[in-house]
């Protein structure tokens, strides 16, 4: 986070839903499980994005090499 993006709010927030959240992903503060929830949102978004290339690209190349070179 760049500290010059801050931006300080107040918003209602369900309090089940918020210790929920805390309790599955173990962040101590309102704060930090707010952000992480974005950041959630943000790289699910992002990656629907990529659906539209699908069918669309060419692939070359060896899936089991491609594989391969992960281990």
């Amino acid at each position: 986070i760049h500290m010059e993006c801050v931006l300080r709010t107040n918003i209602e927030i369900d309090n089940n839903l918020k210790k929920h959240a805390q309790e599955l992903s173990g962040m101590k503060t309102k704060k930090d499980t707010v952000e992480a929830g974005l950041k959630v949102l943000v790289k699910i978004y992002s990656q629907r994005e990529l659906l539209k290339y699908k069918g669309k690209l060419k692939w070359s190349g060896r899936l089991s090499d491609s594989r391969k070179s992960r281990i």
